[in-house]
């Protein structure tokens, strides 16, 4: 009956209650987005999250990054990378206070043996000795050491996120990178391609001086811009040896060269975009989001806010069960001699056992405060919670947009580079023919030039935006149990 009666009473006062996320968070938390028409709508309706397709954010980076060289990368990122290994080991050191709360249940015993040797005015020397076994045991009545545990297995489960998040940082810095090493290519390649044709111009224009058909003038700025395509190389290589080398810092390995595959040989996965390197790259009718609670349930940062909670919570339960008594029971057994004379072996046989309540009466205003702070606390950490699943929303819907204007882009690029390779090609004859001058021919390549730079750029922007929504919706995370 007395058992009862005090489970009852700690079930009424909570001490022993379990943690339950109760936090009200934006229920559509993707927000709205502007078609190419200026209107809005919900990213979760209309289609985009696919029906019963397979969300992306349910695809392993594995599915998701389908190149080979790219899987062999990240791969070599994740098993060597320093930051990713300071979040091991601080995982470790959660584990090891976690096992250390859990053995708080369990009695400490320790050995402390003790010998005197005394001597009082003339008398003989006395010896005595003491080898006593101390056992102390804190009996978990009113659920502080259950609370701490809990608070602990918290901790650790943050360290757990924290690790996580790293990973997948890692995963998506990685890809980013990887992407732009093939865009750079691609732009190192257009501009060799247009060296040389701009090479040709200038020989053109050369010939014609040379024949009085054309101004010196007119050689020097072909020249200039000739070198400026030339100047453009340098920087470009020498942007791709920046990229490798930081790349090469999150393998932790020295300087290298990365080996890729050429743009476009194999893109993100979009299964149901075939033949199209831009579908397959950023059209949004492609990227299943699913639901925001499935982003909710992955985001390592999210399930990191929720385990502060939770050890805010347990915090505040241990800083109310400290107003309560604690037992203690504790005792020693040993042998002994301390009542004087020669050293007997193995002496007497000493026992004793004590059991001892402690309540708390006045404890100079420390336990309210220590209560007071545990619950602002959790306050605190529960606006910080929803803020976190508020930015989580707002990064999708911002990789959402990229993703659309990258696309809506992407189609006047192709049309422009198209229109404006005519314009040079056509402004080039002309002057062969002596109808067009110079600066006509100088004006239509540089625009050629800058399109399709832009146009390559623009691949990029969008490979970005998809990597970030994949991301965005937890993509690339690994469920890590919650182990009792």
């Amino acid at each position: 009956m007395t058992a009862a009666a005090v489970s009852l009473m700690l079930t009424g006062c909570g001490l022993y209650n379990k943690y339950e996320n109760k936090t009200e968070t934006p229920t559509d938390v993707f927000g709205t987005q502007m078609d190419g028409n200026g209107t809005y709508y919900s990213p979760t309706q209309g289609g985009t999250d696919g029906g019963s397709a397979k969300s992306i954010s349910a695809m392993s980076w594995r599915e998701f990054f389908t190149d080979p060289l790219l899987q062999q990368l990240i791969e070599q990122v994740l098993d060597n990378n320093t930051d990713l290994n300071s979040a091991r080991i601080a995982v470790e050191k959660s584990e090891a206070s976690l096992k250390a709360a859990k053995m708080a249940y369990l009695p400490a015993l320790s050995l402390a043996p003790q010998g005197t040797l005394a001597k009082f005015d003339k008398n003989p020397w006395t010896k005595s000795y003491n080898l006593p076994l101390q056992l102390s045991w804190d009996i978990d009545v009113f659920g502080s050491i259950t609370n701490k545990k809990r608070a602990a297995k918290a901790v650790r489960l943050q360290a757990q996120m924290q690790q996580e998040t790293v990973r997948v940082n890692l995963i998506s810095t990685t890809a980013q990178q990887y992407f732009l090493l093939q865009v750079l290519d691609r732009q190192l390649e257009i501009l060799t391609q247009t060296e040389g044709l701009w090479k040709e111009s200038l020989s053109t224009e050369q010939a014609l001086w040379e024949n009085g058909k054309a101004f010196s003038t007119a050689v020097n700025q072909m020249e200039a811009s000739y070198l400026n395509v030339k100047t453009q190389i340098v920087d470009t290589r020498r942007y791709i040896r920046a990229v490798e080398n930081a790349i090469c810092e999150l393998m932790a390995v020295t300087p290298q060269h990365i080996n890729r595959q050429q743009w476009g040989s194999s893109t993100l996965h979009h299964a149901e975009a075939m033949g199209d390197e831009a579908q397959k790259m950023f059209d949004t009718k492609y990227l299943h989001l699913g639901v925001p609670a499935m982003m909710l349930e992955k985001r390592p940062d999210i399930r990191m806010a929720n385990h502060a909670m939770e050890e805010a919570f347990y915090n505040t339960q241990a800083a109310r069960a400290a107003f309560f008594p604690s037992i203690t029971l504790s005792g020693s057994a040993g042998w002994t001699n301390s009542g004087g004379g020669e050293i007997i072996n193995p002496g007497k046989l000493l026992l004793s056992f004590i059991g001892q309540l402690t309540q708390p009466i006045f404890a100079r205003g420390q336990l309210t405060a220590n209560k007071k702070i545990a619950l602002l606390t959790e306050e605190d950490l529960q606006k910080k919670y929803v803020q976190t699943v508020i930015n989580a929303g707002n990064q999708v819907n911002e990789a959402m947009a990229d993703c659309m204007a990258a696309r809506e882009k992407n189609g006047y690029y192709v049309r422009q580079v198209e229109v404006l390779r005519e314009a040079y090609s056509g402004t080039h004859e002309l002057m062969d023919n002596g109808k067009a001058s110079y600066l006509e021919v100088l004006t239509a390549q540089e625009s050629l030039l800058n399109a399709q730079l832009s146009q390559a750029m623009n691949m990029y922007d969008a490979a970005e935006a998809v990597i970030a929504l994949y991301i965005a919706l937890g993509g690339g995370s690994e469920q890590i149990t919650n182990d009792k």
